[in-house]
């Protein structure tokens, strides 16, 4: 029988509440899904953005391996000198180099090393990021030799461009899955060429909220088109959100997916 890594990847964790619900039940997961390493995406840890030095060594205690993120990776400054000290948490790669930090990095799961692509997408998001097919590309020619086991993040809007990178790296990476809008999508698979693949993993945060926030200023806003202060909900229920994906090692096909959802009603943050 071929010698297989499985990977549990986290989504977005929003705030105190999002921390909390992860140091929580990641052990339990890990021992349930017999998973060899966790990738958690932790770019709106601080508050809802950002996320702090702390937060990172917090995530890595908790078990996580990789912390990925996005478009709110600057949201706090003293993040800025650790990202260029560290690549345990990683900022997309497709932002330009001068920026701090890195978008590729790997962690050794078990003897198996991983190879880990954060990007971020073009469609509907602020930033003006370089082409994240072309970047992809480019960071694929790097990893490619240090293992065939890659995991890509991708920080995006748009189900379409997430489907988009998804099938452009068929066969070309173990497993992509899409963050940023926080809710969980129903569509996990394995495709054609080998990629597992899930549009959106979800979050860990504030279960009847808005994307972890407090409902009632983000309904003002909408309501009114006010400015209005957004804050992260620090009371449960919470969720976590996720998927597990088992890879063979010699290949770096995928063989399986299943998603990944626990509902914890007692839950506060700490």
């Amino acid at each position: 029988m071929s010698k297989t890594v499985r990977i549990l990847c986290i989504g977005d964790a929003v705030g105190a509440l999002g921390r909390t619900i992860f140091q929580k039940h990641v052990p339990a997961l890990r021992e349930q899904y017999r998973i060899d390493g966790v990738l958690v995406n932790g770019e709106n840890a601080a508050d809802g953005r950002g996320i702090t030095p702390r937060m990172v060594r917090a995530f890595r205690h908790n078990g996580a391996d990789i912390i990925t993120s996005g478009n709110h990776i600057w949201g706090k400054k003293d993040i800025y000198e650790y990202l260029t000290q560290n690549t345990d948490l990683l900022r997309p790669a497709n932002f330009p180099s001068s920026c701090p930090g890195t978008g590729v990095a790997t962690f050794t799961a078990g003897n198996v090393t991983v190879g880990v692509i954060n990007l971020q997408g073009r469609i509907f998001m602020r930033e003006h990021v370089d082409c994240p097919f072309r970047t992809a590309e480019s960071a694929l020619t790097f990893l490619k030799s240090k293992t065939d086991v890659i995991i890509v993040d991708f920080h995006a809007e748009t189900t379409s461009e997430k489907m988009g990178i998804a099938h452009f790296l068929d066969g070309k990476v173990s497993a992509v899955f899409g963050t940023h809008t926080h809710v969980q999508t129903a569509d996990e698979r394995v495709l054609p060429g080998g990629t597992a693949f899930m549009t959106d993993l979800g979050m860990c945060g504030a279960l009847n909220g808005m994307i972890g926030m407090k409902k009632e200023a983000v309904l003002s806003h909408m309501i009114t088109q006010m400015p209005h202060r957004f804050e992260v909900q620090t009371v449960g229920p919470a969720v976590l959100s996720g998927m597990c994906v088992e890879i063979e090692v010699e290949t770096g096909k995928a063989v399986s997916i299943e998603r990944v959802r626990v509902v914890d009603e007692q839950i506060a943050a700490e």
